[in-house]
C-alpha cells in the first residue's frame, strides 16, 4: 500500500483504471481507493504483462468475497472485451428479465434475423439457446474490446502508444484463459443477486448468530475431511460433526391469500421449509395481504390469532413476514380497510399494527418476492414504499436474507 507524505504529492499521483473501479461499485462490487492503490502498486512492480495476468490480480484486490467473484467477471468482461453478460446462469427463466437479452432480442429483430414475434416463433427455449449461442460466439472470437488496445491509441496497456505510464503487454493473451475462466460463471451461484434455492438459502441462513451444536454427530465437514486427509497423507479421514442449532425464537408471518403471490409459491414454500429447519423454536402465522388484528396459525386462515397475543412475546424475538407487500393504498392506511372485514370499519388500521410490531420488535424484516429493482413500478408502489419506510424490506435473493440475516443477528 502506498502512503503520500503531503496532499501535493497524492494530488500529482494519476491512479490508472479508475473507471474500472467505477464499473465494479455499478455492479455492487464494495471498493474504493485503497484497492485501486493496491492494483496500481502490482502495476508498478511489474506483476502484470498481459491482460490474463491483469484478470488474476485485480481479482485478488478487487474480490474479498466469493459471491462478489460473478460480478467482478462479467464486469471485467465488459470493461475490456465489450462483452455484457447477464447475471443469471445458463438456463434460468430470469434471463428474459434481463436488459442484456432484451437488447439482444432488439438487434436480432431490427436485422431481421428474427421475426417481430420471436417468442411465438421459436419458443422460450429455443430463444434462450440462442441468445447464449451467441454470447459464447463472441467471447470465442473477441481479441480485445475498446478499452484495450494493442498498438496505438491511449490505452496504459499495449505498446507504440501515448499513455505516459503502463504495462507494457506483447503478444496475444495466452490461450484466452481469462476470458475463458469468465465464460465458466462459476460463481454466479454466490451471486447477492441471484435468486434463492435450497443449496443457497441454507448458506445464507447459517451465519446467523447465537448457534449451538446439537444432536447426533451426522453431518459431514467437507473442509476438515480434506485438511485431515492430506495431513495422512492421502488415507481418507471422514469427519463428522453435529447439526447447528439456533435457541432464539423467531415468529414467521406469511402472507398466503390473493393471486398477487401465486407466483412465488414455490419459492416462499422452500423459504417456510428451510426456516422450520434451521430454528427450533420457530412460529408460523398467516395473513392476507397485510396484518391486522389478527392473523392465523392455520394455511386456510380459520384459526384465529390476536395481533395483540404477538405483542406479548420477548421483544428480543425475531420477526419475519414474506409478502409482496403489494395492495390497494386504503387497505393499508384506512381503519377497517381489511378486505375481509364486513362489521368493524373503525378497527385500527394496518399501517398502526406495522408500527406496534416495528416498535416492539426491533429485530424485525420484511422479505418481499418482488425483485428489489421492480419495487418502483410494481403494482403497490406505494404500499410497497409506505411499509419499507416503517419495516426494513429486503427482496428474496440472497443478497436479500444475507442482509436480513444481518438484522435478525443484531
Amino acid at each position: 500500500m502506498r502512503f503520500f507524505s503531503s496532499a501535493s504529492e497524492a494530488q500529482g499521483y494519476t491512479a490508472l483504471f479508475v473507471p474500472f473501479l467505477n464499473l465494479l461499485r455499478d455492479y455492487d462490487l464494495p471498493v474504493g481507493l485503497r484497492e485501486l492503490l493496491e492494483l496500481n502498486q502490482g502495476l508498478e512492480k511489474g506483476i502484470v504483462s498481459s491482460l490474463d495476468d491483469l484478470f488474476i490480480f485485480s481479482r485478488l484486490v478487487f474480490v474479498k468475497r466469493v459471491e462478489h467473484a460473478d460480478a467482478f467477471e462479467r464486469a471485467f468482461a465488459f470493461y475490456f472485451y465489450d462483452i455484457d453478460i447477464p447475471p443469471v446462469k445458463e438456463g434460468d427463466e430470469a434471463l428474459f428479465g434481463t436488459e442484456q437479452f432484451r437488447r439482444w432480442l432488439e438487434n436480432e429483430i431490427l436485422s431481421g434475423r428474427m421475426p417481430r414475434h420471436a417468442f411465438w416463433h421459436y419458443g422460450s427455449e429455443e430463444l434462450m439457446r440462442r441468445f447464449w449461442d451467441t454470447l459464447r460466439q463472441q467471447m470465442e472470437e473477441h481479441h480485445g474490446g475498446s478499452r484495450w488496445v494493442g498498438t496505438g491509441g491511449n490505452s496504459p496497456f499495449g505498446h507504440s502508444g501515448n499513455a505516459s505510464r503502463g504495462v507494457r503487454a506483447m503478444g496475444r493473451s495466452r490461450n484466452s484463459s481469462a476470458l475463458r475462466v469468465i465464460g465458466d460463471r462459476r460463481y454466479v451461484e454466490y451471486s447477492n443477486r441471484n435468486q434463492l434455492r435450497e443449496e443457497n438459502l441454507r448458506q445464507a441462513l447459517e451465519a446467523m448468530k447465537h448457534m449451538k451444536n446439537e444432536g447426533p454427530y451426522s453431518r459431514l465437514n467437507l473442509d476438515e475431511t480434506i485438511a485431515r486427509t492430506a495431513k495422512n497423507g492421502g488415507e481418507i479421514d471422514l469427519v463428522f460433526e453435529r447439526d447447528l442449532r439456533d435457541k432464539i425464537s423467531v415468529i414467521l408471518l406469511i402472507d398466503n391469500g390473493g393471486y398477487s403471490m401465486t407466483p412465488f409459491i414455490e419459492i416462499t414454500r422452500i423459504l417456510f421449509a428451510k426456516m422450520h429447519e434451521r430454528f427450533e423454536d420457530l412460529q408460523s402465522l398467516f395473513f392476507h395481504n397485510t396484518i391486522y388484528e389478527a392473523l392465523w396459525s392455520d394455511f386456510y386462515r380459520t384459526r384465529a390469532v390476536e395481533t395483540e397475543q404477538l405483542l406479548l412475546r420477548q421483544p428480543d424475538t425475531r420477526v419475519v413476514i414474506v409478502g409482496d407487500a403489494a395492495m390497494a393504498p386504503e387497505e393499508l392506511e384506512l381503519p377497517g380497510g381489511a378486505l375481509n372485514n364486513y362489521t368493524n370499519f373503525n378497527s385500527p388500521s394496518s399501517i398502526s399494527w406495522l408500527n406496534k410490531l416495528a416498535r416492539r420488535f426491533p429485530r424485525i424484516c420484511w422479505i418481499n418476492p418482488i425483485p428489489k429493482e421492480h419495487w418502483q413500478r410494481a403494482h403497490g408502489a406505494h404500499t410497497i414504499e409506505s411499509i419499507g419506510r416503517i419495516i426494513p424490506m429486503v427482496d428474496m435473493t440472497l443478497g436479500g436474507i444475507k442482509e436480513m440475516v444481518g438484522r435478525l443477528s443484531g
